[in-house]
């Protein structure tokens, strides 16, 4: 079984047309059809089966699918040991959110230039879901990204996750309204500030789920009126005219204006993770960043 074979069945499991497979392989569209159909032949089975004007999956196209992800990254891990005592070299490129790039990858670069000036790294700022498509697209080769206990993510088999650091969130309210609050705990808190406008994230979602979920603990629906992903930005609405309210990391200092209150049953705590392609995590360069971003 060729495993080039595979990676076309894979991609047609994800990206679902021939042409969106064969604009990401950069081939052909009859190409993509031919090993599909040399595959099936190959494992005795139909793979495809039409659906109107297209095709989609069979269930054992589906299943093989399935396989693919593991096969395919044995492949990548068994090319990776070849030379596994050499020194690490090569461009290692990464994505992550803000903080983590501050906090977790410019840490790593000093230590990389010092210690194994052979690899270089390129460092880009994106949100979670980006980070992540672009990793699946093979455009990147670790992400940085998040979620909260509260908003736990999902994310593609194909994709291996290593837990980086958990940080505890706040609500960031105006400074002179912070005798709003009765009582104690998370669900008071939010209850006080049931009349203002809320701060979400423009650019994922998870910031707006835990905030929602909070609320509806609390018993109201919120009106999120403000998207920003700067936490300075986030700032600035919280003291502009309106006086919006919204989620900022806890033991931060805070602009002028602004008070952060700690959440507390329940917690709401950021979680970081590192994420690869199944496989990849063996070649050498990128194996020695992982384990200065975990250790």
């Amino acid at each position: 079984m060729d495993t080039r074979r595979l990676r076309y069945l894979l991609e047609l499991s994800r990206h679902g047309s021939m042409r969106a497979v064969a604009d990401v392989l950069g081939t052909t569209t009859s190409t993509v059809s031919q090993q599909i159909a040399v595959l099936a032949g190959e494992v005795g089975t139909p793979l495809l089966e039409p659906d109107g004007r297209r095709v989609r999956l069979t269930p054992a196209g589906r299943r093989l699918a399935d396989h693919a992800v593991t096969i395919l990254a044995a492949v990548e891990a068994a090319h990776a040991d070849l030379d596994p005592h050499s020194e690490p070299a090569g461009t290692v490129r990464v994505a992550g959110f803000a903080t983590a790039v501050r906090r977790s990858v410019l840490p790593a670069v000093a230590r990389l230039a010092g210690d194994h000036p052979g690899v270089r790294v390129l460092v880009s700022e994106y949100e979670p879901a980006e980070a992540l498509a672009a990793l699946l697209a093979d455009d990147l080769d670790l992400a940085l990204v998040y979620d909260y206990d509260l908003a736990p993510a999902t994310v593609d088999p194909a994709v291996a996750v290593s837990p980086l650091w958990t940080a505890a969130w706040g609500l960031g309210v105006p400074a002179a309204d912070t005798r709003r609050v009765r009582g104690e705990g998370t669900l008071a808190v939010f209850d006080a500030f049931r009349e203002h406008d809320w701060i979400g994230n423009s650019r994922n979602t998870a910031d707006e789920d835990v905030l929602r979920t909070l609320a509806s603990m609390a018993g109201f629906t919120p009106r999120v009126a403000h998207r920003a992903d700067s936490l300075e930005l986030v700032e600035d609405l919280i003291t502009a005219p309106g006086r919006g309210v919204g989620l900022l990391p806890m033991g931060r200092p805070t602009a002028p204006g602004v008070a952060l209150l700690p959440l507390a049953d329940p917690a709401v705590r950021q979680r970081a993770f590192a994420c690869t392609r199944r496989g990849r995590a063996a070649w050498p360069p990128l194996a020695l960043v992982l384990d200065l971003l975990t250790h």
